[in-house]
């Protein structure tokens, strides 16, 4: 196991860090665009905050292509 701290975040979380909507967010899951979600409980689900801060990058250096 890696000797790193996974720390998991939910979703109002993650919706302030990437300033997107709930449902753009899923949208973008359904076309593989943005991290999927991993199930914590029952009703309850999280992201691996260090895919969404990836994610967050990814748009930093896309912006330099465009």
């Amino acid at each position: 196991m890696p000797n790193v701290t996974t720390r998991l975040i939910r979703l109002n979380e993650v919706l302030v860090m990437t300033g997107l909507s709930r449902s753009g967010m899923y949208r973008s899951i359904e076309k593989q665009q943005f991290p999927s979600q991993v199930p914590i409980g029952d009703r309850a689900v999280a992201w691996v905050e260090s895919e969404v801060q990836m994610w967050i990058a990814e748009k930093i250096e896309d912006r330099h292509l465009s």
